[in-house]
């Protein structure tokens, strides 16, 4: 006959060797199942990507995404890619508006206003550009852009890491997208991007559950202002 202890202990090896598979397939879900979702937006996306401004197609406006701005007043340097990137858009007629978008959640803080100086310095009228003073994140920046500025086709001008989920969060917000990928990898290095692609499977799983679940409202909205 088996001793009771023996038998308490044999258990409890079978629970704690249960338990680490189970442990295991949880966190095996939780990395293979973002991996799977951004896969899934960056291959339903890759017909719409371009890397050379005069490959892209024709249209109305594009939308230049903000990435900082520091406090002299410059653009940071991913910011000013995706500037020149539009404005070679612009200046080839591909694009007749630019669209600018980003955070100016305080008064000290105006990305929007630095990336439209810029453009202006690089040769784009005032008149042509828009300004977006509450782009405040990806899904933001394209709900506003249909909601409040009328926008339904547009080039989205990024780095090429973040224009998949940039694509694909436009397209389901209304605005039938393509898009313009600046350089990351090569110019910016590994040890800098790698980050920003890890904080992008997340981000892409969280803008998946927000325009096919909640489809939550922006921050702002107001009336309807229309492009230039």
């Amino acid at each position: 006959m088996q001793h009771p202890l023996k038998k308490i202990t044999v258990l409890w090896e079978d629970f704690f060797w249960y338990l680490r598979w189970i442990v295991l397939a949880i966190v095996a879900t939780g990395i293979i199942f973002p991996l799977l979702m951004s896969a899934y937006v960056y291959l339903t996306t890759r017909d719409r990507r371009y890397l050379e401004a005069r490959t892209v197609p024709s249209e109305p406006v594009a939308i230049v995404f903000g990435a900082g701005v520091y406090t002299d007043g410059t653009p940071t340097a991913m910011l000013a890619d995706r500037l020149q990137a539009a404005v070679q858009l612009y200046k080839s007629g591909r694009v007749q508006k630019l669209l600018m978008t980003g955070d100016n959640s305080t008064i000290y803080y105006n990305e929007v206003i630095v990336m439209q100086q810029y453009a202006i310095r690089l040769g784009v009228p005032a008149e042509d550009i828009t300004l977006d003073y509450a782009g405040f994140s990806t899904y933001e920046s394209c709900y506003r852009a249909r909601r409040i500025f009328g926008v339904s086709q547009a080039v989205l001008v990024t780095q090429h890491f973040h224009l998949a989920r940039a694509i694909y969060t436009c397209d389901r917000l209304g605005v039938e997208s393509i898009g313009l990928g600046t350089p990351d990898w090569s110019t910016y290095g590994q040890w800098t991007i790698f980050p920003y692609a890890i904080r992008e499977i997340m981000a892409t799983v969280k803008a998946l559950w927000q325009v096919h679940v909640t489809r939550p409202k922006p921050t702002f909205l107001g009336p309807f202002e229309g492009i230039k």
